[in-house]
């Protein structure tokens, strides 16, 4: 498994696996056209991909001005094997180093999604009016969590 810093030319691949989840599911594909990926991985924040034997099998990315994960996904042919764990990892490491402001997120309730922000250390706030369940991750609760800094 190779985790990197994603670029601009991972995007179609970063948008394979998007479109392979089996949960959080897009209505419509359209709605987060290759543009709006490019402003989140170049301008508003960064991302990480995961690749395994060429193949790019999860990514991730965080909105720092937004303070929001934008986006973790992985295959379901690669689930369970620590990927989600690492990306989250390397994404909420990378953001706590620019700000101690704490950071939100917003999943489907009542799926393996839900389950792992959990057992990642984040905290359920409530719900949006759209029906996902907000989550926040504070720098303390960061740190506590992963033993780091």
């Amino acid at each position: 498994m190779i985790f990197r810093v994603a670029e601009l030319s991972d995007i179609k691949q970063m948008q394979l696996v998007r479109h392979l989840v089996k949960e959080n599911t897009l209505s419509n594909p359209d709605l987060v056209p290759d543009k709006d990926v490019a402003y989140y991985i170049s301008e508003k924040g960064k991302g990480w991909v995961c690749e395994v034997n060429g193949q790019f099998v999860g990514f991730s990315i965080i909105d720092l001005m937004g303070k929001n994960v934008w986006a973790l996904f992985v295959d379901p042919e690669f689930a369970e094997k620590g990927i989600g764990k690492e990306l989250h990892r390397l994404m909420m490491d990378w953001y706590f180093q620019q700000t101690k402001d704490k950071v939100v997120l917003g999943t489907a309730p009542n799926t393996r999604a839900e389950l792992f922000y959990s057992l990642q250390g984040w905290t359920q706030v409530g719900s949006y009016s759209y029906g996902e369940t907000k989550f926040e991750l504070n720098y303390q609760g960061w740190i506590h969590r992963s033993g780091q800094y």
